[in-house]
C-alpha cells in the first residue's frame, strides 16, 4: 500500500498526527481534499459581492491554516475546524474589500425566515420575519425589484449596528445561526438576537421609506 492509499484509509485526525510527526505530504492531501469545500463556500458567499476565484483563494488560505492549527484535543472535528477558518478568512477578506469600496447589490436580497429545518435557533424562533417580495418578471418588475434591494442596502447601512449587520449578511449566505456565530466568534444567543434586532430594524426602516416615497 503506498502512502497515497494509507492516506485515503486515515481518520482527518489521524492523519493531523501524522503530519505533526512529520509527514509533511499530509499537507497537500488534506487541501486537495477539502478543496470541494472552499468553492461550495466560495458559491454561497458569492452574495456579497466578492469576486468568486478571489475567495476561492482566500479559502484556501484558511484551509491551510486549518491544517496547521488543527488541535484534536481542543477542537471539534477536523472538517468542522476547516469549514469555520474557511469561513473567517472568506468573510475578512470580503470585510477589507468593503472598508476599501463600497460592496455594489447586484443580487436581490430577501431578509425571509430560513426553512426551519436548515436554520439553527438558540431560543425559539426569529417571530414575525421581514417578508420576501414577490418574484418579478417583467422588466419594469426587474427593476422595481432592483430599488427594493438597494432599500434593504441602505438601510443595512444606516441602522444597523456593526454586529447586527455582520450577522445579516452572513444569514444570506445561507448560514445557520450558529455557523454565524463561529465565523464572528460570538455566543449563539447574541446572535440570535442580533438576527432579531436585524429583521426589526429593517422591517421598520423600509416601511417609513415606502410611506415617505
Amino acid at each position: 500500500m503506498d502512502r497515497q492509499q494509507r492516506f485515503e484509509n486515515e481518520t482527518d485526525e489521524a492523519l493531523i498526527g501524522l503530519l505533526r510527526d512529520g509527514a509533511s505530504e499530509v499537507t497537500d492531501f488534506l487541501m486537495d481534499k477539502y478543496k470541494g469545500l472552499v468553492r461550495a463556500k466560495a458559491s454561497s458567499m458569492y452574495i456579497l459581492g466578492a469576486d468568486r476565484e478571489d475567495l476561492i483563494q482566500e479559502g484556501m488560505i484558511g484551509l491551510y491554516k486549518a491544517v496547521r492549527d488543527y488541535d484534536a484535543g481542543r477542537d471539534a472535528s477536523f472538517k468542522t475546524f476547516a469549514e469555520l477558518c474557511v469561513s473567517r478568512q472568506m468573510y475578512s477578506a470580503i470585510e477589507g474589500m468593503n472598508r476599501k469600496k463600497h460592496m455594489p447589490l447586484n443580487t436581490y436580497i430577501s431578509l425571509s425566515e430560513q426553512d426551519r429545518t436548515q436554520t439553527e435557533h438558540a431560543e425559539g424562533s426569529h417571530a414575525d420575519p421581514l417578508q420576501s417580495l414577490p418574484v418579478m418578471r417583467s422588466a419594469e418588475e426587474e427593476v422595481m425589484a432592483a430599488e427594493d434591494a438597494a432599500m434593504l442596502r441602505a438601510a443595512m447601512e444606516e441602522v444597523l449596528s456593526p454586529f447586527e449587520k455582520q450577522a445579516a449578511e452572513l444569514m444570506l449566505t445561507g448560514m445557520t445561526c450558529t455557523q454565524i456565530a463561529k465565523v464572528l466568534n460570538r455566543d449563539v444567543k447574541s446572535t440570535d438576537n442580533a438576527l432579531t434586532r436585524a429583521k426589526q430594524k429593517l422591517r421598520k426602516s423600509v416601511a417609513i421609506q415606502t410611506r415617505i416615497m
